[in-house]
């Protein structure tokens, strides 16, 4: 007999929310140079950047650090986190093992094409969460050709080892708050929750 995570839907909103105004507000603690194209260019057309809030211990060079290694497992806030207080207060509310954490930006007007990650599936032990802090009903996230409909402030677990793409038509840049942690007993109960 399969457990939980193996017969998970592909998206499950949890059952808990966040203040996304306070979050946005933590937004304007950081310059332009603070953050970082993505590395997989042949993925987005448009401008696609990250900021690392936890990163693989030692871990200095820019895009590393916004690279969520799937070999690391010693994981450390960057001095970035440091200046969000709102997103700081955010993470300590997870009762999980954090791996990476970054901001995602998605400028206006651009896309990330369909791809799939190479990690996050709870049923193999680790989850990648999306809070969304800015976006709005022109961008459209598409999982397994399906739209989810995010607000912002929600958590949302999506198991983006499935084939996944991002389009936003919007006028304003999409930022989403991405966690990746690994699997623990609380975090499995807000999955269960969740996908009733």
């Amino acid at each position: 007999m399969p457990g939980l995570l193996e017969i998970l839907p592909d998206r499950v909103r949890l059952p808990m929310t966040f203040d996304a105004a306070a979050l946005a507000a933590d937004l304007g603690a950081f310059d332009e140079s603070d953050w970082t194209a993505h590395f997989v260019r042949d993925n987005y057309e448009g401008e696609w950047s990250a900021l690392p809030l936890r990163a693989a211990a030692g871990e200095t060079h820019k895009l590393r650090m916004i690279f969520a290694n799937p070999t690391a497992s010693v994981f450390a806030d960057t001095p970035f986190l440091g200046r969000a207080p709102a997103i700081r207060a955010a993470l300590a509310r997870f009762e999980c093992p954090l791996k990476a954490v970054r901001l995602m930006r998605l400028a206006a007007g651009s896309v990330i094409k369909e791809h799939d990650d190479f990690d996050p599936d709870a049923a193999s032990g680790t989850a990648r969460l999306h809070v969304p802090i800015t976006t709005g009903p022109e961008v459209e996230f598409l999982l397994n050709r399906k739209p989810v409909p995010m607000a912002p402030g929600e958590v949302w677990y999506l198991r983006l080892a499935d084939p996944h793409s991002v389009a936003n038509r919007g006028t304003r840049d999409r930022v989403h708050l991405v966690i990746d942690t690994w699997t623990n007993a609380w975090l499995e109960a807000l999955l269960r929750a969740g996908a009733r």
